[in-house]
């Protein structure tokens, strides 16, 4: 185990009513004015927008109103939060809603504290120094933004899907009650869970030895998601399952998993060009780049990929044919997204080979020298080669 610091400092509320509470827990951190950021309309039609408007009210904490966020958030809708929250004094930054509505949040708060273009802070031109406060209320157990260190916006100029890493992405609290996840559509559900579990597996696949707590950790995690996404899928208003889902959302991101370890995170790189580029949602694809990464990668730690193909699905090792055992995990992972609908194929998605090389190119690869990934460094050759396995 490597040497590490961790610190989570998002206080998390969780359970049945505790978006109630928002109004006075504003009030006691201090804001006066908040921006409400906020995606389509089922907030509204839920009636989550005017609970949050009535608690607001209550506390005495005035707000501003801002909607319209999309999957794969814009930059352009950035930019317009940034003018309107610098327009109307805003102090404090709520986001009510899922992972994109938290990145744009996120976004938003950064470019506050900026002088310069906050697109900066995603192509590697600037750090951030400084950040507005950030509050969320969740609707979506999927992107873990709502205690992250992570940051993802698309700029439409181009297309490019970028993320930013920094510790003054954790918002200073979040409300999680699973209940205002019962109306989810199924799809979004699906890709959720696979979004849960691939944070999980790009820390699990790593190179660092004896890390056996944060394995544990880590294969219990996937399993628990694996168990209880298909009940909410089935029912997305049953509230055990999704109270369990809902949590390995933020556990799964909050970076309990990867201490002491090198992490990969090439998958979410090669499949952030795909979102960027197709528009498609981000869990979908990574249940179609995952498998191909792992189809592309086992060799390299075989016992590891049987290590995961014991510890989550429960496949005994044979130990005179551990390849075999490897390859039957990827199987086993890909019928399970299978089993929620999620497309394991670029052409499920209606994606072709055109555009395969130019976003193997375009990949951002941050290791130095023109490789990504922690577990197996990646050129873009490599690249494209994961994107050709996926077809």
């Amino acid at each position: 185990m490597l040497n590490f610091e961790f610190l989570s400092p998002t206080k998390i509320f969780f359970g049945r009513g505790v978006e109630n509470q928002v109004g006075d827990l504003l009030k006691q951190y201090g804001a006066t004015k908040v921006l409400l950021h906020y995606g389509g309309g089922s907030v509204k039609r839920t009636g989550l927008f005017d609970r949050v408007v009535d608690s607001l009210k209550a506390a005495g904490v005035e707000f501003v109103e801002l909607g319209g966020v999309k999957p794969n958030p814009r930059l352009s809708l950035v930019y317009e939060g940034i003018k309107l929250c610098k327009e109307t004094g805003v102090d404090f930054l709520l986001a009510v809603g899922g992972g994109s509505v938290i990145d744009s949040t996120k976004a938003i708060a950064h470019g506050l504290q900026y002088d310069g273009d906050v697109w900066d802070f995603f192509c590697g031109k600037a750090t951030v120094q400084k950040s507005t406060p950030v509050a969320t209320i969740l609707t979506i157990p999927a992107a873990g933004s709502e205690g992250s260190n992570s940051c993802v916006i698309t700029n439409e100029n181009g297309n490019i899907k970028r993320g930013c890493s920094t510790e003054l992405n954790r918002p200073v609290f979040s409300l999680l009650n699973p209940e205002l996840c019962a109306t989810l559509p199924k799809n979004q559900v699906a890709n959720g869970a696979s979004d849960i579990i691939a944070h999980a597996m790009e820390r699990y696949f790593t190179n660092t030895t004896n890390v056996d707590i944060t394995d544990r950790l880590t294969e219990g995690l996937i399993r628990t998601v694996m168990e209880n996404a298909p009940k909410c899928y089935k029912d997305p208003s049953d509230y055990e399952p999704m109270a369990q889902l809902v949590w390995c959302s933020t556990l799964a991101h909050n970076n309990i998993l990867g201490v002491g370890r090198v992490q990969d995170w090439a998958s979410h790189n090669i499949e952030h060009e795909l979102s960027g580029v197709y528009d498609i949602p981000h869990g979908a694809g990574l249940s179609i780049i995952f498998p191909a990464w792992m189809k592309y990668n086992y060799k390299h730690d075989i016992p590891r990929f049987c290590q995961f193909a014991n510890k989550v699905f429960d496949i005994t090792i044979d130990p005179f044919d551990m390849e075999g055992t490897a390859l039957k995990a990827i199987d086993a992972l890909e019928k399970w997204y299978k089993s929620l609908d999620l497309p394991t194929r670029l052409s499920e998605v209606g994606i072709g080979e055109d555009r395969l090389m130019e976003m193997a190119n375009n990949v951002k690869k941050p290791n130095g020298d023109g490789t990504i990934g922690g577990f197996v460094k990646l050129s873009s050759e490599d690249c494209y080669n994961i994107y050709k396995l996926a077809l």
